[in-house]
This record gives C-alpha cells, structure tokens and sequence, in this order.
C-alpha cells in the first residue's frame, strides 16, 4: 500500500517584508530569482527519487509570496514536481498570493498549472491598518485580486486575517470579519499579532512606539470570531482556522495530525521516515548546493516516542475534533490514560479539557490558556 505525504515549497521573496514578519523571506531581491529556483528544481529531482513508494496529498507553495516568481518560474516548478513524485488526482495544490501580485493571466497560468486552492493575504480591512503593518496593497487591490481569481475559476480560496494589531478597535475586527464574510471565501484563518524578536515592530515595541492591545482586547476580537464566523457558516475546526463544510485546509491537517511531510526549499521544515529535519536558512549556501541534500539539510534527529507523543497531543489539541484514545493507542501502541493519566485529570478538573466518547478536547477556556494546558501534556525525561 502506497504511504502518503504532503510536501511543502518555499518561496523566500516578497515585494517588500512586512514589519511583522519573522519567516526566511526577503524583499527586493529580484536578482536572486533565476539561480534560487534552478537550485529548487535540482532540490526537488533529488528529494523525488528518495521518495519512490509515497503518495503526494496535498502541495502548498509558501512564503514570501510566491506568486512574485514569473508564471513562467513557477511553472517549471509544478512541471518538476509532477515529474519527480507520485501525486494523487485529487490533491490539494495551494498557492500563497499577496493581493497586488495576481494578474488574469497569471490567474489563469496557475489555475492551468494544477493549482486548485488560493490563499490570500489580506490581515485587515482598514487601508490604515495595513499601512501599519508595512502591507504593500489596499484592500480596493484585495477585492480586485479576489475576484480575478474567481473568474479565472478558483473554488476554494482561503483569507488569511489578524487581529490584536496595534490600534486596532473591536469595531475595526468586526468591519473586516463582516466584509470579508460577504466575499464568501471558503476558508478563514484568523491570527492574533504576535510580535517577535528581530523584526521592526519587536524594535519599535522595545522603543514604546508601538503599543500592544490589551490582553483581555485580544480575547474579546477572538471570541467574536468563533461566535460571528460560525453564525455565517464557517465551522471552526482548529483554534485559528474556519472553514465551509469540506473545505478544511488538508495541508494543515497534515501537520496537526502529525503525518510526513517534506518541505523544499530554503529554511523548509521535514517530518519524515521518523525524523525531523530542515533545510539550511544560508540564501548563497542553498544555491550553490545545486539541491544536493547532503549538504542543504540540518539538524536531522530522529523522533523519540517521547517527542512524538508530545507533538501528537499539541497539535491533535489544536484541533476542535480534540485527540482520540483509539488512534493514540494505534500509533503508539499503549492508552492515552496510562501516558497522561494525571495531565487528563488536572487539566479537566481546571475545566481546560473535556472528556468526549472517544477521547479529550480543549473546552472555550482551555483555547484562551491552550498554552498552559499543552505544558501539562510534556513528558519528563
């Protein structure tokens, strides 16, 4: 029986980074285009031929932005990956797209290429918050690029959101949740600003030029969410995503349910064969590497049943269907309760968890501490 995986592509460029953003990306690098995704293609012919007896379930082009690559570049990558792995009928091919960076043709270059999912980055309504956050559109630009994409016969396409930005009011939040749910995407991811150390914003925040919302500001955004976006036919099937009946991210999943993946690319991430690894974050190192592996790929160490269980309640956690005794004991070949009896116990006494038929999920209190709750599920060495 053929196994099955979800690969993950990485596109390091933008047309300028945003002021939050911590990924390996960077604007203004133009030059690099041509020799970055040479090095891709070599990367994707060897990692192909070490993945004979696998099944691709889904792709996902990220970032960046990878629709800043000419249709012409990113067709050659969809080219060599049909080339170099087995990929189901029916997989999920997903793109990230900034709006300002999708034309009709190249709309409909990507549609022709095999990509049947879009995920757009929107982040707010206001033109003033984006300007804030150092986003290089207008939400007049999202709206046009939304229904290129539609025209050129995207079905399911995905808005990413934020909330908790600075200065944001809970009337801002509501104005975006209502004006992007009567554009009907299929799908709505919906995250709260993190600021993190090394970007601008971590800097102006150190300088108290940027104030962070009140924590209790945070929760309020979030709960409206869950309440309004369910009330217009999104169910909310993990802590941030929300999705029309089926349309369910089947890459993210791949990661909250622990499956292999591999991901290509500078900096990209790896579960697989039972190990954990990524790919070198140096842009000059992985281009000259010409994809070959061995030395592309760092920090390789191999799961311990420890680690795994640990990564499988996280991430299982995550999601609102919770975890499940049955595939905890078919994974791992032990119960759940013999694992955690006493982080099950503690954490449904806190009212954190809940116990269901078939195995625990986190209660509405348990998602607004769902950190303090996951600490609970690590195991002592």
């Amino acid at each position: 029986m053929m196994k099955t995986m979800g690969l993950y592509v990485h596109i390091p460029f933008c047309k300028r980074k945003c002021l939050y953003c911590d990924f390996p990306s960077y604007g203004d690098m133009e030059e690099k285009y041509e020799a970055y995704v040479s090095a891709l293609e070599m990367e994707i012919e060897k990692r192909g031929s070490v993945c004979k007896g696998w099944d691709v379930s889904s792709i996902f082009f990220g970032g960046g932005t990878p629709t800043v690559l000419s249709k012409e570049m990113l067709k050659r990558l969809m080219i060599k990956i049909k080339n170099s792995f087995s990929i189901l009928e029916e997989a999920e091919i997903t793109i990230e797209s900034n709006p300002g960076t999708i034309e009709k043709e190249k709309a409909e270059a990507l549609k022709q290429m095999g990509f049947n999912r879009l995920s757009m980055g929107v982040q707010a309504w206001q033109n003033r918050l984006l300007t804030t956050l150092g986003r290089i559109h207008s939400i007049e630009e999202f709206q046009n690029n939304f229904m290129i994409a539609r025209d050129a016969g995207f079905q399911n396409i995905n808005v990413d959101l934020m909330f908790a930005l600075p200065s944001q009011t809970l009337e801002d939040w509501k104005e975006t949740l209502a004006k992007i749910t009567e554009m009907n995407p299929e799908h709505i991811s919906a995250y709260s600003l993190i600021i993190e150390e090394g970007t601008p914003f971590y800097d102006k925040f150190e300088k108290g030029e940027l104030q962070e919302i009140e924590e209790e500001l945070d929760r309020k955004m979030y709960h409206y969410a869950v309440s309004f976006l369910a009330e217009n036919g999104y169910r909310q099937y993990e802590i941030s995503n929300f999705a029309k009946k089926g349309r369910e991210s089947r890459h993210n999943q791949i990661y909250w349910e622990t499956q292999p993946y591999l991901g290509l690319g500078l900096g990209a991430h790896s579960f697989f064969d039972g190990s954990r690894f990524h790919n070198t974050y140096d842009m000059d190192k992985y281009i000259l590497a010409q994809g070959e592996i061995t030395i592309i790929e760092e920090n390789r160490e191999a799961e311990t049943k420890k680690d795994e269980m640990e990564e499988f309640m996280f991430l299982g956690l995550r999601m609102t269907k919770g975890v499940s005794f049955d595939k905890f004991y078919r994974r791992f070949g032990i119960e759940m309760k013999q694992v955690y009896a006493e982080a099950i116990a503690t954490s449904i006494q806190s009212n954190f968890l809940k116990e269901t038929e078939t195995g625990i999920v986190l209660t509405a209190k348990g998602v607004d501490l769902s950190n303090q709750v996951f600490i609970q599920f690590l195991l002592d060495q």
